[in-house]
């Protein structure tokens, strides 16, 4: 069982996204989405809901999580959303 750093609620982790912090190569911290769930380092766990992304960053929990200083960087994270968003859009069928 996992929290999800959004909406605090506990599902199995297979329910959720994992995150963790990676090192962007300009010294900041950037948040990325763990697909495959084997990435070294602290991970926080988000269900694949774009309500319980903008809960955690309106809550600033990605910082919290993953015990960073400072404001991580989650285009990564957005990015996927917002990927998975358009796919699973009705009307936009693969021909």
């Amino acid at each position: 069982m996992r929290t999800c750093i959004g909406c605090r609620r506990r599902e199995l982790a297979v329910d959720l996204l994992r995150v963790v912090a990676v090192d962007d190569g300009t010294g900041r911290r950037a948040v990325t989405v763990d697909g495959a769930k084997r990435l070294p380092g602290r991970g926080a766990w988000l269900h694949p809901d774009p309500k319980c992304l903008n809960d955690a960053v309106r809550r600033r929990a990605f910082g919290r999580a993953l015990r960073i200083t400072g404001s991580p960087d989650i285009t990564a994270v957005i990015e996927r959303f917002a990927n998975t968003e358009a796919l699973d859009t009705p009307g936009q069928e693969n021909r």
